[in-house]
């Protein structure tokens, strides 16, 4: 941790340095320069301090001042991010000058290069459009939720399932908000609306401790499927991110799959349930946590012991998407669609689907990252997330509820 802490300190100051010397090429003549220097330097301080903090305080506090963690994130990287823009385009006038000087000295020329030129211009202007849309995604962002449709072809499913609606939830991280915001709540009402048949939660319902739930109780169980409500656990569920001892983390643990209970799911913990419609059935497993890099209590063999899923059409809800990879995909278990969550879409990214545009940041640690996935058809659908964690915000990656409609292929 503290090389790693070293790490990223040495990689901030270089990038302080070069979004400063982008900031001076533009305003160093300016009447004012010294107050905007004044003030630059002034928030750069703070912020460093905040860095400090939260790089040696982040594992205690993440559980005893969330909310002082969560105003130190958001700062961290509102302010950040930017200024990665700005240095990249500090780099580039800096290219932009080595090549011109070395162009005069090869034709002798003696004329003078401005210090400036539109790659300053662009890249301030870049770094101010990402400012605001951290803002945005600190502020409203993390609220926009967005109801993604998604339609599925299961083979061999029954007609009696043909157009059942499924509506999956994820990664709710109920620690992260500050108690229950009215925006949270009027998205969970909203849930009835899309008249579910079956609601499935793939994981991480707090970030820590089973008492960031508590509070949430009441608006979970309000929650109504004909189907019923299933719920499986999250790598954030174990309480294993936290200064807790082994004992305090089970008691966590047990406490949390009560407030599953009381929140009208049943929580499937490698095991499985057949649902039926019509005089025909359905699979359903739910596995434990399984992730790579992660904790593996996910026993998939277990859950389908006696389930029938090699002759019925079957439905699995694990918390992770590269469980489905490693133990799924390309026909290594009878299993027609994976739910998954975990990634959130790194809570920021951007995606134009009519012009081909899917990208984030996750991609550079997950293969599939967001949305549904189809291979030699098995199908993998990875919810972004209904919370956030971490950095306390949403830019261009919106909180998600999914509605599933399986279609008989």
């Amino acid at each position: 941790m503290i090389f790693m802490f070293l790490f990223m300190a040495t990689l901030l100051t270089v990038i302080e340095i070069l979004a400063f010397r982008l900031l001076s090429r533009k305003y160093n003549q300016h009447p004012n320069w010294w107050r905007i220097r004044r003030f630059w330097i002034g928030a750069v301080a703070l912020i460093w301090v905040g860095f400090i903090i939260n790089g040696f305080m982040w594992p205690t506090w993440r559980v005893t001042h969330p909310r002082l963690l969560s105003i130190l994130s958001i700062s961290f990287f509102t302010v950040f991010v930017p200024k990665m823009f700005m240095a990249a385009f500090e780099i580039l006038e800096l290219i932009r000058g080595l090549l011109a000087r070395m162009g005069a000295r090869a034709t002798g020329s003696a004329r003078p290069m401005s210090r400036k030129s539109f790659l300053t211009e662009t890249g301030l202007a870049l770094s101010g459009f990402t400012f605001a849309g951290f803002l945005y995604g600190v502020t409203w962002g993390k609220y926009a939720y967005r109801t993604e449709h998604v339609r599925v072809p299961i083979q061999g499913l029954p007609k009696e399932f043909e157009g059942l609606r499924v509506v999956q939830l994820s990664d709710a991280h109920l620690g992260s908000f500050i108690n229950t915001p009215q925006p949270v709540l009027d998205a969970l009402n909203g849930i009835q609306d899309l008249h579910p048949d079956l609601i499935l939660f793939t994981g991480d319902l707090v970030n820590s401790h089973a008492d960031e739930a508590e509070p949430w109780i009441p608006a979970f169980s309000k929650l109504q499927a004909p189907l019923g409500k299933f719920s499986i656990m999250g790598n954030h569920d174990y309480a294993d991110y936290g200064p807790f001892e082994e004992e305090e983390r089970e008691a966590s643990r047990q406490r949390l799959y009560e407030i599953h209970g009381e929140m009208g799911f049943r929580l499937l913990r490698n095991e499985n349930v057949k649902l039926s419609r019509g005089g025909s059935s359905l699979v359903l497993l739910g596995v434990e946590n399984w992730g790579r890099g992660f904790r593996k209590s996910g026993d998939l063999a277990k859950a389908m012991e006696g389930s029938g899923c090699e002759s019925l059409p079957t439905v699995l809800m694990s918390h992770d998407p590269t469980h489905w990879e490693q133990q799924v995909m390309q026909g290594q278990a009878p299993i027609e669609l994976t739910l998954s969550g975990h990634t959130h879409g790194m809570q920021f990214g951007i995606e134009i689907p009519w012009l081909g545009i899917k990208w984030s940041p996750s991609k550079w640690r997950y293969k599939r990252w967001a949305g549904l996935y189809e291979e030699e058809g098995q199908h993998l659908h990875i919810n972004r997330g209904f919370g956030v964690l971490g950095f306390h915000g949403r830019v261009g990656m919106p909180p998600e509820i999914t509605l599933i409609e399986l279609t008989r292929a």
